[in-house]
């Protein structure tokens, strides 16, 4: 299976949802993800950029695991990692609003599989393309 050609985020995000079919990948996800960000922000807040990385473990530790032993997939954070990082937020967002399930449904059955994460490309200029 093959990475659909991704140029921007209207394209990603089909593709992120799909890799996040089930409600527990989302939940984890979305835990990781906020927890990890808040850590980030007291570390940023407070001056101690120890607490930086920490932060990013914890987020990363959380969909990691949720791709892996929940969704049974590979993160899209490896080939898109600033279009996946929005798409946390956005995902998030639903979730709490109520929509994401139907997000799910609309995206789920399109023809387009999720697989492993390809980079984009990018020209000389380091614009994704």
């Amino acid at each position: 299976m093959s990475t659909p050609d991704i140029k921007s985020f209207e394209d990603f995000w089909p593709y992120y949802v799909r890799a996040h079919r089930k409600p527990e990948t989302r939940t984890i996800h979305s835990i990781g993800t906020s927890v990890g960000a808040a850590v980030g922000i007291v570390g940023l807040l407070t001056g101690n950029k120890k607490l930086l990385p920490v932060g990013a473990v914890i987020g990363y530790a959380c969909a990691w695991y949720s791709h892996f032993l929940v969704e049974g997939n590979k993160p899209a954070t490896f080939g898109h990692p600033l279009y996946s990082f929005a798409a946390d937020w956005v995902m998030i967002s639903k979730m709490v609003r109520g929509t994401m399930d139907a997000e799910v449904e609309r995206y789920a059955n399109q023809s387009v599989e999720v697989s492993a994460a390809e980079p984009a490309s990018t020209t000389g200029d380091g614009v994704l393309h």
